[in-house]
C-alpha cells in the first residue's frame, strides 16, 4: 500500500459499487449470502482506510431498487446484514465518522427505518468521513424525487419555474448537500453505471478493476486512486 504522503491528490468523494458477491461465493461453493458477509466486512475495511488517507466521502451501493427481484431469502440476509451494521453505529460515532444514507426508506421494514434514522441522528455532529449507504437507491428514480419536489414547490406558488437551475435540484437530490464525486470505482469486471448516482456522477473519473468485491483490499482502493491521479480533469475545458 502507498503512504499517506504518496498519495498526491486523494479524491474528496469515492463512489463504489460494491459488485461481486454472489460470484465470489460460487466461486467458493458458498451460499450467496456468504458472500454478502464477506462484503459488509470488506466496506468497514476500506472505509477505515478512506478515512486514514484523508478520503472525506465514501459512497457506497449497497441495494438497488432492482434487487428486489432477488430470491426472498438473499434480500433478508442482505437485510439482515444491514440491521447488524446499524445496530453497531455506535462504533462508527466514536471513529468520528457522519451516516447518510440514500434512497427511498419507504419500503424498507419500520424497524430497519428506524435504525436507520437513529444511526444518522447520532452521528449528524461528527466531522471525520461522511459514508454515504445508497439504499433502495436508483439514479433515475432520485431525479424524479428531486423533479417532484420542485414542481411540488412550483405548484404552490413558492418557486418560480424560470428559476429551476441545475444547483436547485441538486439540492433536492437524495445527496443534497454533499459534493459530487471525484472517482467511481467498479471492482468486478463490470463496466456499466447500473443506474448508480447519474447525475453526481457526470465529472467522474471512472475506474473498473477485475477484482471481485469481497477480495478487493486497500491495495486495489490505492491503484484506483493511483489510476485516478494520472487522469487530466478538464471538465470540459481544455
Amino acid at each position: 500500500m502507498q503512504n499517506q504522503s504518496e498519495m498526491l491528490s486523494v479524491p474528496q468523494h469515492i463512489a463504489i459499487i460494491m459488485d461481486g458477491n454472489g460470484r465470489w461465493a460460487k466461486q467458493r461453493g458458498l451460499p450467496r449470502n456468504a458472500g454478502h458477509r464477506q462484503g459488509a466486512k470488506v466496506f468497514e475495511t476500506i472505509c477505515d482506510y478512506c478515512q486514514k488517507i484523508g478520503v472525506k466521502y465514501v459512497t457506497a451501493y449497497a441495494f438497488s431498487t432492482e434487487n428486489w427481484k432477488r430470491p426472498q431469502n438473499e434480500v433478508d440476509a442482505i437485510m439482515d446484514l444491514l440491521r447488524s451494521y446499524l445496530k453497531e453505529a455506535a462504533k462508527q460515532v466514536k471513529r468520528n465518522v457522519c451516516l447518510r444514507f440514500l434512497g427511498d426508506r419507504t419500503p424498507l421494514a419500520p424497524d430497519v427505518q428506524a435504525l436507520i434514522e437513529q444511526a444518522e441522528r447520532e452521528s449528524a455532529a461528527n466531522t471525520g468521513i461522511t459514508v454515504c449507504i445508497a439504499l433502495n437507491y436508483g439514479g433515475r428514480a432520485e431525479i424524479v424525487h428531486s423533479a417532484r419536489a420542485l414542481a411540488e414547490k412550483a405548484a404552490k406558488g413558492q418557486l418560480d419555474p424560470a428559476r429551476i437551475d441545475e444547483g436547485m435540484l441538486a439540492e433536492n437530490l437524495y445527496s443534497g448537500g454533499i459534493p459530487d464525486p471525484d472517482l467511481m470505482i467498479r471492482p468486478s469486471g463490470e463496466k456499466r453505471l447500473s443506474n448508480f448516482l447519474l447525475w453526481q456522477l457526470a465529472y467522474a473519473e471512472f475506474v473498473f478493476l477485475d477484482v471481485l468485491w469481497p477480495d478487493f483490499t486497500p491495495a486495489d482502493l490505492d491503484e484506483a486512486i493511483r489510476q485516478f491521479q494520472l487522469r487530466n480533469r478538464r471538465f470540459g475545458g481544455i
